[in-house]
């Protein structure tokens, strides 16, 4: 291959990649209809008519379409195969996969252990394996709502735990929302995170008052949001115009006394060891990382508890499990949660832009799932995936795929293996030379980006719209991520363990491209199909199918002696298609 080529396809793609950052939030690569207007929608079609359209909704339900997914889901339709989704285990749990990598370990060398990176293997083998996609992908959107992060020294001393809230997060997310909510607030990674483990009532000799970390983010991000919000998303307003606040100061007050005397779990329970240190008179629960906090009755606050219009009473005996319980009922029957979670879940999945009537549909699936429950998440996650807007593309439809959904997109389009069976990924936090982010290592509770961000200077912000995945692009991370890809797609991902394959341990298998190689035209096609469901038109498709012909692939000569060089051609023409759709908007965004 020669330098001039790749020289031009690498610099072809980094500005393709480019382009799709500025153009993502206001619908560049798409077409159609505005998918955020108003307007009677369309009856919600059964089952896709085409492979594209099975593949585009598999983009939002799956990390990645692959071809068993899309003939199953033309056979039997949309909500049929949601259904199967919901019922569908986990092939292995993330904490079971790091127990077995941490057992390895340890018999190779007793001293060393598991750690970060085999808390990544299990996530990027579910992501790219796991027969509960749809499982996985809920689990993936809660953790950048119920935030909790390895880059915090503790959590990520702890990466068994996290991945146990992993599974929390996968088994609670398909049952009701106030039962999440309490799975949430009790696990003992979230009280470390946002420093409720521990908490002790007021002390007036010290002046000690609760911490009130998690009592504020608790209103602020995991259910109600700073401001009244009517079931479409919109903001109540009272006098002036001004928008209803949710909550205030006294609120967070007295919220923080429910979540005081909530420490570790323990046989010793309630000993006061076991509250500091989670241990006492030698005994300690080897789970406590992960194992439901429970509450100690002598640091729990007795004093009233008044917050959000609910007061619990002055306890003569202090009662940590009854204020839980009161606090965590009212959050949840609390009428924003339905629009505040909905939105955010309708734009992890589908659209960073929903029209109030999707919001609404969302949040009234939130309120009754037709049997009079309400936060059925199941619910709640199949009017997102249903609704008739999930299928349109349009100016204000879709959303900018995060660096992690890209890569796992890209893993199952092209049936990658783990050559150690355990997808050796590692840590992909460096923006420059990786993804720039990398799954439950977000820098704040606020998640890699927050739901209303407005990437500035935009088209998108001139027309209103939000983009919140592009809070994560800058030049660094939009030429990083070309590089990074560059290199997957010609050596293969992760980390090389060395013999017997001495190669990157992630490979994929293009037998079909490379049979089509010789055809600049019909490889195009087929990479474009697999990574953009149709979404890619004739300009794109022309540009990289003369970028991929300017690869020379030479003639078989008499002896057949060249035939080495023939195969590395073919190889180049197909890693420069699959980059050149990796880098463009029509794969970038997912319209």
């Amino acid at each position: 291959m020669k330098l001039a080529p790749v020289r031009a396809i690498v610099r072809s793609a980094f500005l393709a990649v480019a382009t799709a950052m500025a153009l993502a939030a206001c619908g560049g690569g798409g077409s159609g209809n505005d998918g955020g207007g108003g307007g009677t929608p369309p009856p919600v079609v059964e089952k896709p008519a085409t492979r594209d359209e099975a593949a585009r909704f598999l983009a939002q339900a799956t990390f990645g379409p692959v071809d068993a997914d899309i003939d199953r889901l033309l056979d039997i339709g949309y909500a049929a195969w949601i259904d199967e989704q919901f019922a569908r285990a986990p092939a292995q749990t993330h904490r079971a996969h790091w127990e077995a990598r941490d057992a390895e370990i340890k018999a190779v060398n007793a001293a060393n252990a598991a750690g970060q990176n085999e808390f990544f293997e299990s996530f990027w083998k579910q992501a790219v394996t796991g027969p509960d996609q749809l499982r996985q992908r809920m689990a993936y959107a809660l953790s950048q709502i119920f935030v909790i992060s390895l880059v915090d020294g503790t959590v990520g001393d702890n990466p068994r735990a996290v991945a146990a809230y992993l599974d929390m997060l996968g088994e609670k997310g398909f049952g009701t929302y106030r039962d999440l909510l309490e799975a949430v607030s009790r696990h003992p990674m979230m009280g470390i995170y946002l420093s409720h483990l521990r908490n002790q009532k007021a002390d007036a000799r010290t002046g000690r008052v609760p911490d009130e970390n998690y009592a504020r983010e608790v209103m602020q991000l995991f259910s109600i949001g700073l401001v009244e919000l009517n079931d479409d998303g919109s903001v109540r307003t009272g006098a002036g115009g001004a928008a209803l606040e949710t909550y205030g100061p006294a609120d967070i007050s007295g919220l923080a006394k429910v979540f005081t005397g909530w420490s570790w779990a323990c046989p010793d329970w309630p000993d006061n060891g076991c509250f500091f240190n989670g241990t006492a008179n030698g005994n300690s629960d080897p789970d406590r990382a992960f194992k439901s906090m429970l509450g100690y009755p002598q640091y729990h606050s007795t004093e009233s508890k008044v917050f959000l219009g609910t007061t619990v009473a002055g306890q003569a005996t202090a009662d940590p499990a009854a204020s839980l319980k009161a606090a965590l009922d009212r959050l949840a029957t609390h009428p924003n949660v339905g629009p505040f979670i909905g939105r955010q879940l309708i734009q992890r999945f589908v659209t960073s832009n929903p029209s109030p009537a999707y919001v609404s549909a969302v949040a009234q699936a939130f309120a009754d799932n037709g049997a009079g429950v309400r936060g059925d998440m199941k619910a709640v996650l199949k009017a997102v995936l249903m609704n008739p807007e999930a299928r349109r593309a349009g100016d204000t439809s879709g959303k900018v795929r995060e660096p992690v959904l890209r890569l796992s997109a890209f893993l199952r389009a092209f049936a990658h293996t783990s050559d150690s069976g355990a997808f050796k990924v590692g840590n992909t936090d460096n923006a420059s030379t990786q993804l720039g982010q990398s799954p439950l290592r977000s820098p704040s509770v606020f998640n890699f980006y927050r739901p209303g961000f407005v990437a500035p200077g935009t088209q998108a912000a001139a027309r209103g719209l939000v983009a919140p995945e592009l809070q994560l692009a800058s030049e660094t991370s939009a030429a990083g991520y070309v590089n990074f890809m560059r290199d997957n797609v010609s050596a293969g991902i992760g980390i090389n363990p060395g013999a017997p394959t001495n190669r990157r341990d992630i490979q994929g298998n293009y037998a079909d491209e490379l049979a089509l190689a010789a055809d600049a035209v019909a490889l195009t096609e087929r990479v474009t199909s697999r990574l953009t469901y149709g979404g890619a038109g004739a300009a794109l498709k022309t540009e990289i199918s003369t970028a991929v012909a300017s690869i020379t692939i030479p003639a078989l000569n008499a002896g057949g002696t060249n035939q080495a060089a023939i195969d590395t051609a073919k190889r180049n023409r197909v890693n420069a298609a699959m980059l050149l759709t990796l880098a463009a908007p029509e794969f970038v965004v997912l319209k």
